[in-house]
């Protein structure tokens, strides 16, 4: 619901402020004055289209915001667009805003942050129905005909059995085409996973093989050098030469110094046996040298063995994987996709059938749906017909037309039929209008504008109220070419859509602006020789002197009637009520 509105430098509107109630709120004044322009403002800020020559003369830049209460029928789609867009700040408020600069450019905002101006239409055909250019009227978009028909007809329970079908259908058909596709391909597509599989299986890969022979082959390629080294720290540790006796040969003295030291000192018995120890371990050292020397072999065959293997598992792991646990999972997944592929045509066989099933399922659930929406149609047309004749428009006819299309591939109905079908039904509804006798039906979106379609689109949303969410609605020019007797029956009209709406309404008829819950006057006046529009909100005495200046000079008698209207229209409401 709108509850706050601001203009600045918008046209003739210097700076303007409306706060606004819920129920019916009629918009008065004189031709010129500015009525139009606070509704032009509103389509403008819901995205409507901005242009320069729209703000105020010497003025650099017009400013539009309004401050939006979440109604709960709205709440869900309102906090899922805010949410997506990172704006949502308040679970019952929000803004929306829209500034025209005078080099052409024109700035959105939502919650004070700029948006692009498709989330402002994408939020405004929630908030707002405006009728004047038709732009925003919700029951101009066909493909909203159908929810509000369903909402009327209270489909909500065979609506949703059918959609788990269809959804149900929509996965398996998924599954059908990916499954045929891999399929198509299967042959070619098994040669090369099966290639690849082998070309890993039969290296008999093992993991950290790489690393072992990486090591083998540094001591293949290094042979002499290491044989070199081992005899040259094996004869200086324990073979000696006459030249340079070894290290063992060395200490047998100092071992024997030592002992007899000991021998005479026991404190010193550690020394001895420290040096027994290093005799000792050095002994080993030079049992392991030789058998270290033993194990070296100058074998060119098997470095050419360890670098052709080593060259081979590069190559798997170059084509499929890093690592040889990488390259062996690899072909675990290709095993996996083998057996996927070969057994498919199985799979297929038995999505089919269960297609069959599904789509005669869909096609008895469809009809079921179907059959409802037609016995509501019948009871909306009757309806809107009786608000039409109401409205003085006694030749109206109105009609929810149903298109379906054969389809080999649709949904199979009880009776033999194949019809497309989509998340919604097996129909495309919209709504058609013939507002004048003698004329054929036309689709309502190609309705004209003006006063006769403002008071058809007042009928639809008089019968729509209930299932119609969108919760401000405006209307422009609803009296036009109409009189006051049709004024009353329309003000009345508006009084009992604004129990489920809030509705504004700009109007020149005292006998409709006499319903208003919430009477606001709209006058311009000269300030400094520029023309200043202001929004005044009526008392019940000063509404009784606007609507019998509305009538006419104001008088005794105009006086009277502006009170019998004030009084028929609270009359009509309590009696309803």
């Amino acid at each position: 619901m709108l509850t706050e509105l601001r203009i600045e430098n918008f046209a003739i509107i210097d700076r303007l402020e409306l706060h606004l109630k819920p129920g019916l709120i009629t918009f008065t004044g004189e031709t010129g004055a500015g009525k139009s322009i606070i509704i032009d403002a509103v389509e403008m800020l819901l995205g409507g289209r901005a242009e320069a020559t729209m703000i105020r003369s010497e003025a650099t830049r017009s400013n539009i915001e309004a401050t939006f209460q979440i109604m709960p029928e709205i709440r869900e789609q309102v906090h899922t667009i805010l949410e997506r867009e990172a704006l949502l700040d308040d679970h019952d408020t929000f803004t929306l805003g829209r500034e025209i600069r005078t080099e052409g450019r024109s700035v959105g905002r939502v919650n004070g942050r700029v948006v692009n101006l498709a989330v402002l239409r994408e939020l405004g055909e929630l908030l707002v129905d405006v009728h004047g250019q038709s732009e925003h009227l919700s029951l101009l978009r066909v493909r909203q005909h159908i929810d509000l028909l369903d909402r009327f007809a209270e489909v909500e329970s065979e609506l949703s059995t059918y959609q788990q079908t269809y959804h149900q259908l929509h996965g398996l058909r998924k599954e059908l085409k990916e499954l045929r596709l891999a399929e198509d391909e299967a042959a070619r597509r098994l040669d090369l996973l099966a290639y690849q599989a082998n070309e890993i299986e039969s290296a008999r890969l093992k993991s950290g093989e790489d690393d072992t022979l990486v090591a083998e082959r540094t001591r293949l390629v290094n042979a002499e050098s290491l044989a070199k080294l081992a005899q040259q720290a094996l004869i200086g540790l324990d073979e000696g030469s006459p030249e340079s006796p070894s290290v063992i040969d060395l200490l047998g003295p100092v071992e024997d110094a030592l002992n007899d030291l000991a021998r005479i000192d026991s404190r010193q018995e550690s020394l001895a046996e420290m040096l027994r120890a290093a005799f000792t371990n050095l002994t080993e050292i030079s049992r392991d040298l030789r058998s270290y020397i033993e194990e070296i072999e100058f074998n060119p065959a098997r470095l050419d063995e360890v670098e052709e293997r080593l060259n081979l598992i590069h190559n798997l792991k170059r084509k499929y994987g890093k690592s040889i646990p990488a390259v062996l999972d690899f072909a675990v997944k290709n095993r996996q996709q083998i057996e996927t592929i070969t057994h498919a045509g199985e799979r297929i066989t038995e999505l089919e059938a269960q297609e069959i099933v599904l789509l005669a399922e869909l096609g008895t659930r469809g009809m079921v749906l179907s059959q409802k929406r037609r016995q509501a149609a019948r009871q909306l047309q009757n309806n809107i017909e009786r608000e039409l004749a109401d409205l003085r428009m006694e030749g109206a006819r109105f009609e929810v037309d149903f298109q379906e299309r054969s389809d080999p591939d649709g949904a199979q109905l009880p009776d033999g039929r194949r019809l497309a079908f989509d998340s919604t039904g097996l129909e495309h509804v919209e709504f058609m209008i013939a507002p004048n006798p003698g004329e054929g039906l036309k689709p309502l979106v190609k309705i004209a504008s003006g006063g006769e379609t403002s008071r058809l689109m007042l009928a639809l949303k008089n019968v729509l109220a209930s299932a119609d969410h969108i919760p401000t609605l405006i209307f422009d020019e609803i009296d036009q070419g109409i009189g006051g007797r049709v004024g009353t029956i329309v003000g009345h009209k508006l009084r009992r859509l604004a129990r489920r709406h809030q509705v504004l309404c700009v109007t020149h008829l005292p006998q409709l602006a006499a319903f208003g819950e919430q009477h606001l006057q709209v006058n311009k006046h000269i300030q400094n020789e520029r023309t200043i529009t202001e929004v005044n909100e009526l008392s019940d005495e000063d509404r009784v002197a606007e609507l019998a200046q509305m009538l006419g000079e104001v008088s005794q008698g105009t006086l009277h009637s502006a009170k019998d209207m004030l009084q028929t229209a609270q009359t009509m409401n309590t009696t309803e009520n």
